[in-house]
């Protein structure tokens, strides 16, 4: 079992989360303690907030008031509502917040049913609760849960990322911001990635695209950043989603912080030399575009191909799950670039990846190209070449040699012009 505490200063706001849950039927109040009930058992967040009021009224100078937890057991584990219950007693009471007012709910909005818990971590007396080793403790506890209530455990040996499920958005289930919550707030903590554009790669994996907004307030330019939710095809499927929903490790400042911490980690990171020698050897041994992508998928690295409207590839991504990074084509060098990948699918312009020095061997695959001679690298055209393919040998070594157009150059041989240059140079 997993728990999470989160903190904030918006009582109101957590109560009138889960109760629009329970108002829409993907969630229900299963008990509370110290809260005034009802006559009819039907309750509001506005009549919740009155058993909180004397607690936020003797706060003294706690900024974040507010605890909102949420106990997630395995998706696996089957809990009944008195079990989950007694859960939520125990934890708060274990933690320190058995004599505060809370509220427990229970949400089966998404698979796997879960409990949130409201409450406040000031008391009587308006001193906050010490939180000292708070994750420590939780952590403990839950495992404490686990034994005693038969639940399937969270093996501690295991990297965290391998504990972390993440699901790819349905925008016909609803609850989207949920589902968009448990991938956005939590992929920073283990993928790597530099820019916005690689981070909207990782994205689009889980059918969510992250759009960058500049609004102008009071004469300043001030950055912004929506979510929004995407089908199958890649199109948008509903109304985007305020970033500051999501945390601030979502916006603008909290990924700018991530494409820096990523530049460091990712400059000369040791898995990219592996990740060019797959692209490498699967670009080689592809047939086309989907076969290129299906065999670096059983690497464990995903393609994001980018295109303009008119069906140009402008931007190659590849998303390494091994080593949790992303990287745009041209970060692992220029021969991953764009043009390479389009010549190719869309000009029928091969170009063989080589593995020892990175190099390109372009050969073409056109038969209208096949009769054209191959081009040497770093080799100048002969002086008698260039002649006859142009009439003014001028514009032909204009700026490079000091030739006289009137000197009557088209009737010499390779040996008397090379005899006539080393004059010159002395």
């Amino acid at each position: 079992m997993i728990a999470k505490i989160g903190r904030s200063g918006n009582l109101y706001g957590a109560l009138a989360y889960n109760q629009q849950k329970v108002e829409n039927k993907n969630a229900k109040i299963l008990s509370f303690s110290r809260i005034i009930e009802t006559p009819d058992a039907h309750y509001s967040a506005a009549q919740l907030m009155q058993s909180f009021a004397p607690y936020l009224i003797a706060n003294r100078n706690t900024e974040k008031h507010t605890l909102h937890i949420s106990l997630n057991p395995d998706p696996k584990d089957q809990v009944s509502d008195s079990r989950y219950i007694e859960m939520a007693d125990q934890y708060m009471r274990e933690m320190g917040y058995g004599q505060q007012p809370y509220v427990v709910f229970k949400h089966t909005d998404i698979e796997r049913s879960h409990i949130h818990i409201v409450s406040v971590c000031v008391d009587e007396q308006g001193k906050k609760i010490s939180d000292s080793y708070e994750k420590m403790r939780s952590m403990k506890l839950c495992r404490e849960l686990e034994t005693k209530y038969g639940l399937i455990p969270v093996a501690a040996d295991k990297p965290k990322h391998e504990n972390m499920i993440f699901q790819a958005v349905d925008y016909k289930k609803g609850n989207i911001k949920s589902q968009m919550a448990s991938v956005v707030r939590y992929l920073p903590q283990y993928y790597s990635y530099q820019s916005l554009g690689e981070y909207n790669a990782l994205l689009s994996l889980f059918n969510i695209q992250a759009q960058k907004l500049e609004v102008e307030h009071s004469g300043i330019m001030r950055q912004g950043l929506l979510y929004a939710p995407l089908d199958g095809k890649g199109e948008k499927a509903g109304h985007p989603i305020k970033a500051s929903l999501f945390g601030k490790k979502a916006g603008m400042a909290g990924l700018e912080l991530h494409f820096g911490t990523s530049r460091k980690l990712m400059d000369g990171h040791p898995a990219k030399k592996a990740i060019k020698a797959a692209i490498t050897d699967s670009f080689n041994s592809a047939k086309d575009e989907q076969n290129f992508i299906e065999i670096l998928g059983k690497h464990g690295i995903n393609v994001m191909v980018r295109r303009n409207d008119a069906g140009r590839i402008y931007g190659m991504t590849f998303v390494d799950h091994n080593s949790k990074t992303v990287w745009n084509g041209s970060r692992l060098g220029k021969e991953f670039s764009a043009n390479i990948f389009n010549n190719c699918w869309n000009s029928g312009i091969k170009t063989e990846m080589n593995n020892s020095n990175s190099q390109l061997k372009a050969h073409s695959l056109n038969r209208q190209n096949q009769d054209m001679p191959a081009e040497k690298p770093h080799q100048l055209f002969s002086f008698i070449d260039a002649v006859k393919k142009t009439e003014n040998i001028f514009d032909v070594f204009a700026g490079l040699l000091p030739i006289n157009p009137d000197s009557g150059l088209n009737d010499y041989t390779e040996p008397i012009f090379k005899k006539k240059i080393r004059r010159r140079k002395k």
